[in-house]
């Protein structure tokens, strides 16, 4: 009985609901859909003839699928919800905020009723694109319910940054055909852009009175935004508490002002006449919902949108093009540069072997994301790759993201483990990329760390503890790793996509045994490893024996090869999947 749209959201959230995915079968409302958004009639009937000759398509008649395992939930029991404050799959029901606010962050509860910047405070609030902002759904019922707040006297508090970055640009077209933009901009939330936005930390800077009091009064801030990522240090280096909402609600908690409130009970603020609005005053019906889809939302929308989709604006369209078939590598670029990873490269790979006198670069507990791993945000001038764009010219206001950076290894693999709230256990009671140099025990960033072992080739690993590599799946958590020197990560478990990751640019996971952790052996971090049984062979799930010595003391303990599959396997004998693609293609081209 669901929209398609509303199925998209569903499927596309699913790491808020602890899933690898969340699947809806191809039925009439795919066929629907389709029409509606601009699909040739062509195009729409291949899909369904295919779908229903590959057994793919669900009619209303169709035998139920055979399923390992059925779950069954009231709907009645479905409730108001966000999630956060650090992680997209921790859910807090509307009437919990305050409680889970507080029981998150120790910080003190301000008198009320409060009315400056406080513990709590919302200063980010952002519709930004996910599949959530291009459901009309979902961003008619965000229009309504500002048109309903305007039209009572509501206004977003001053303190808050607020923006909107849908998805589609067919977005733009049935909120203006519905008249509700204005009403949007009377609450400040202006288009940004489309596309990635607040969720990957491109929201820009605090307006400077915000960020000084936030710093100056040591502030625990909130961010509200509707993507599905929330991790620390990912949206703003100042906001510590991020929470996942659906784009209606970004603006209620605008209008409000803070995380630190009750809507299903509290007012969101006091309009014409003081008089107090409540969440329920404003929330616009399904009726209304429907009434503004059915009205607004034309297939024309998405015909002149998708036609135009390739055309670019006059900027793109102005950009000199290089001609050749060998890209220009510009050795003054601070963006694009040419890669190390097949420097030395032979044509036949040399034999893998076993690691012996390795450091520990890093030691994290549980749940260590590929947020905290891989560069994100944006690039603060006192870190290792601010250092190397001011070095190389480049001021501090063009330092740009990561994101956009991501062409330029030596800025990325500055950026590896450099997140504001990473916490390395050989340095305790420390937050950011610094570890401590073995055997000098001298404290330093992990990039400084890691060109040190360097010089002296010593091989680096990295310990940690359950759901390593957890969240977004990024390509840079297992590049930047790989160019620091590390040659191997022991966890007591790992995200799966990461772990294919880790092989796949040849660094090996290591799993501890079964019911066995770093603190089983009493691990300090400060042991010298040695990793035995690689070079006799790998295969998937191969057990071997791990050697930590310090102080004349050794432990011994096993580990499992989280090699678990052939390919990956062969990845790693090649050095990674880059390096075994590329020895394919010349092996081809030589034989032909």
């Amino acid at each position: 009985c669901l929209s398609l749209p509303d199925r998209a959201v569903i499927a596309n959230m699913a790491p808020e609901y602890g899933a690898t995915m969340g699947f809806f079968p191809v039925d009439e409302e795919t066929i629907r859909f389709l029409a509606l958004s601009g699909r040739s009639a062509e195009h729409v009937k291949l899909v369904e003839s295919y779908c229903k000759n590959q057994g793919l398509f669900r009619a209303a008649n169709s035998r139920n699928p055979d399923y390992s395992e059925t779950i069954e939930f009231d709907l009645s029991g479905v409730e108001p919800c966000l999630a956060g404050p650090k992680r997209p799959q921790d859910r807090v029901a509307l009437r919990n905020m305050r409680t889970s606010f507080y029981g998150s962050f120790s910080v003190p509860v301000p008198p009320r009723p409060a009315k400056t910047l406080m513990h709590g405070s919302v200063v980010l609030a952002s519709i930004t694109s996910c599949t959530n902002t291009s459901n009309p759904s979902l961003m008619l019922a965000a229009g309504l319910l500002a048109k309903k707040a305007v039209q009572k006297g509501l206004r977003v508090k001053p303190y808050v940054k607020t923006s909107l970055a849908p998805g589609s640009q067919v977005v733009t077209d049935y909120l203006n055909a519905a008249g509700l933009t204005k009403f949007l901009e009377k609450l400040k939330f202006h288009l940004v852009g489309y596309g990635c936005a607040t969720c990957i930390g491109n929201s820009g800077p605090l307006p400077e009175p915000v960020s000084r009091a936030v710093e100056e009064n040591q502030l625990v801030v909130c961010s509200v935004l509707s993507g599905n990522r929330n991790f620390e240090g990912r949206i703003n280096p100042l906001v510590k508490a991020n929470y996942l909402a659906s784009p209606p609600l970004v603006i209620a908690y605008a209008l409000a002002g803070k995380m630190d409130i009750d809507l299903s009970t509290e007012p969101l603020g006091f309009g014409k006449n003081r008089k107090p609005v409540f969440l329920k005053d404003v929330w616009p019906s399904r009726k209304e919902i429907h009434g503004a889809l059915k009205k607004f939302v034309k297939k024309a929308m998405f015909e002149k949108r998708y036609a135009q989709a390739h055309k670019g604006d006059k900027n793109w369209n102005s950009l000199s093009v290089p001609q050749g078939h060998m890209f220009p590598w510009d050795e003054s670029s601070t963006y694009i540069k040419n890669p190390p990873y097949f420097e030395g490269l032979s044509l036949v790979p040399e034999p893998v072997s076993d690691i012996k006198n390795a450091r520990v670069l890093a030691l994290f507990g549980d749940s260590v994301t590929t947020d905290h791993i891989s560069p994100a945000g944006n690039i603060p001038l006192s870190g290792p790759a601010g250092q190397y764009l001011a070095a190389h010219g480049v001021k501090t206001e063009d330092f740009n993201s990561y994101g956009s950076r991501r062409g330029n290894h030596e800025v990325m693999v500055r950026g590896t483990f450099a997140n504001i709230r990473i916490r390395n256990l050989l340095l305790p009671g420390t937050e950011g990329g610094m570890t401590l140099h073995l055997p000098s025990n001298a404290p330093m960033t992990i990039f400084e760390a890691s060109q040190k072992y360097k010089s002296n080739k010593t091989p680096l690993i990295v310990l940690a503890g359950k759901e390593y590599g957890t969240g977004s799946s990024r390509d840079w958590a297992a590049k930047g790793p790989k160019l620091l020197g590390i040659q191997a990560v022991i966890a007591e478990s790992f995200e799966r996509i990461h772990r294919s990751n880790l092989a796949g640019m040849g660094i090996l996971p290591l799993q501890f045994m079964p019911g066995e952790s770093r603190e089983t052996f009493q691990l300090t971090g400060k042991e010298v490893f040695d990793i035995i049984g690689i070079q006799d062979g790998l295969s998937p799930k191969k057990v071997l024996k791990v050697t930590a010595r310090q102080n004349g003391s050794c432990i011994c303990f096993d580990v499992i090869t989280r090699l678990d599959t052939p390919v990956e396997a062969d990845y790693f004998r090649n050095g990674g999947i880059l390096q075994t693609v590329l020895r394919k293609l010349v092996a081809n081209h030589a034989s032909s």
